[in-house]
């Protein structure tokens, strides 16, 4: 399953920091679709990220009903990520 959309950049401040984009509900309702065949527990959901020219393979959280995407440092810093830009995310979901 591959998706495209484009979001914003948050940062939660939890215990263990980081950067997000938040998937879309209409794309999020396709990946809790096809999760039970693909989650490795917890709902997490093993994909391939591209932002820009920088790829990398992550897991979906869920979170409210939706799906985030987390944004490692390394991407982040190759394609100029700020928080609050808005980027275009293409997710390959892994089976």
């Amino acid at each position: 399953m591959e998706l495209a959309f484009s979001g914003e950049v948050w940062f939660w401040r939890g215990p263990a920091p980081y950067h997000f984009v938040t998937v879309p509900a209409e794309q999020s309702a396709a990946i809790e679709a096809a999760s039970a065949s693909v989650t490795y527990g917890w709902g997490m959901i093993p994909v391939t990220v591209r932002i820009g020219d920088t790829d990398w393979r992550t897991s979906l959280w869920p979170k409210d009903g939706r799906y985030v995407v987390p944004l490692r440092v390394a991407a982040r810093r190759a394609e100029g990520i700020e928080l609050g830009d808005r980027v275009d995310v293409r997710l390959t979901v892994d089976v």
